[in-house]
């Protein structure tokens, strides 16, 4: 077994590597002490895997646009030597065949083939879309508030608007998309077993390879079917796996990540209603909610891995040549030198919009982000303009953390939503 520091000390061992918790928690108190090691942290991570945490708000974003800092698990040294089981919980992070694995001219020739999709332009056409998708939603939120005073707003609301979009955007058809979002969130998790892990990939690839059968027999005006044709008419341009492998980056991150922001987002401003009166007033704007929420709270918490292709040596720590690395986004946005010593606060005038890295930085930049800000927006302002006096009904302390060290969230938002401004 490997030593790491007790997390009860306020200051650590420093020489020891921090052991993560597969199950998971709010990652906000972890990552305070760890920035006082350092802003780059040994951890082991599930399995006994030795690996390093970049937290640090500058470290972060260097080594996200470092030229010698990888994507591709053929640098990750303990896969490549076959010390990874097929089972191990992250391993689908590393291997799976897509954007996030790749590198120069691979990586350009995937982020192509759909970029052309998430532009700011595209994705604002989608707005009316998004806007209806909201509305029934709401209304569903309301039907069920006439007649039971509690809502969970993150099943009901949260998670199904980025669902639909997303698969809308890709094709999947409704059968499909709740299957997909179960195992997503077991694919995402860090504690599940490694017969659950390798399960749920399988599954995955299985159910998706049914998506893309299911658009070669009658393709639509979806991503699916152009990447579908991309493929056919030049072959070397996208593999099958390299399909699958893009639609289930694009289905899991999709809407996993905009799930969170959304639940984030509206606990942020249930428990700083100064704040939520802010916008109220017109001092502060939807979209600095969603800024800052993404500082704040980053719907990512540690996302799965880098690879520095030589011996690295960032803020005075040397990462070596083939640890698999973490980006501690989480960390990043409250780190106070970046942000000032009142870092932990929420707060809609520190005007956050590109400080944070929560949605990345570098070559790969999260591709979504347009769609994830716009979906964010409307989601928030038409909730709150809709239901005034909602509430949470539980107290935050008492929401049941995300699963797993990957994402960052709680796994229910029970609320109430008070009367609906729409029957008045």
């Amino acid at each position: 077994m490997t030593a790491s520091a007790d997390a009860t000390d306020p200051d650590g061992a420093r020489s020891l590597p921090h052991r993560l918790d597969p199950s998971g928690g709010c990652p906000h108190a972890r990552n305070a002490r760890l920035r006082r090691r350092g802003a780059v942290a040994p951890v082991v991570l599930p399995g006994e895997v030795p690996g390093m945490l970049v937290l640090g708000h500058d470290a972060l974003k260097e080594f996200l646009a470092h030229p010698d800092v990888a994507k591709d698990a053929r640098h990750f040294t303990a896969l490549a030597e076959g010390r990874i089981p097929a089972g191990w919980p992250l391993r689908t992070f590393a291997t799976v065949r897509g954007m996030t694995t790749a590198d120069g001219q691979d990586h350009r020739r995937l982020r192509s083939l759909v970029s052309r999709a998430f532009t700011a332009k595209r994705v604002e056409e989608l707005r009316p879309r998004v806007e209806r998708l909201v509305d029934e939603l709401l209304d569903g939120v309301a039907r069920q508030a006439a007649v039971e005073e509690v809502v969970e707003l993150r099943s009901r609301f949260a998670l199904p608007l980025p669902m639909r979009v997303i698969c809308e955007l890709f094709g999947v058809d409704a059968e499909f998309r709740a299957g997909l979002h179960h195992l997503s969130s077991q694919i995402v998790s860090t504690g599940t077993t490694p017969q659950e892990a390798f399960d749920a990939n399988r599954e995955m690839v299985a159910v998706l390879a049914r998506v893309v059968a299911a658009r070669a027999r009658e393709p639509g005006d979806d991503l699916t079917s152009a990447l579908i044709a991309a493929r056919e008419e030049g072959g070397d341009r996208l593999s099958e796996e390299e399909l699958i492998g893009t639609l289930m980056l694009f289905v899991v991150a999709g809407h996993e990540t905009t799930l969170n922001l959304i639940t984030n987002a509206v606990r942020a401003l249930c428990g700083h209603r100064d704040q939520l009166a802010l916008v109220r007033a017109g001092a502060a704007s939807w979209s600095d909610v969603v800024e800052e929420t993404l500082r704040w709270d980053s719907p990512v918490s540690y996302f799965p891995f880098r690879y520095p292709t030589r011996d690295l040596v960032l803020d005075g720590t040397v990462i070596p040549r083939g640890t698999p690395v973490l980006a501690g986004y989480s960390g990043a946005g409250r780190d106070p030198a970046a942000h000032g010593p009142d870092a932990d606060r929420f707060d809609l005038t520190r005007r956050a919009g590109g400080r944070h890295l929560s949605l990345g930085h570098g070559a790969h930049y999260c591709l979504g982000a347009p769609l994830a800000r716009l979906e964010a927006t409307v989601a928030l302002e038409r909730l709150f303009a809709r239901f005034p006096a909602l509430e949470p009904a539980v107290a935050d302390a008492e929401l049941p953390a995300h699963t797993g060290f990957v994402g960052n969230s709680v796994r229910r938002l029970p609320v109430r939503p008070g009367p609906d401004a729409r029957q008045r």
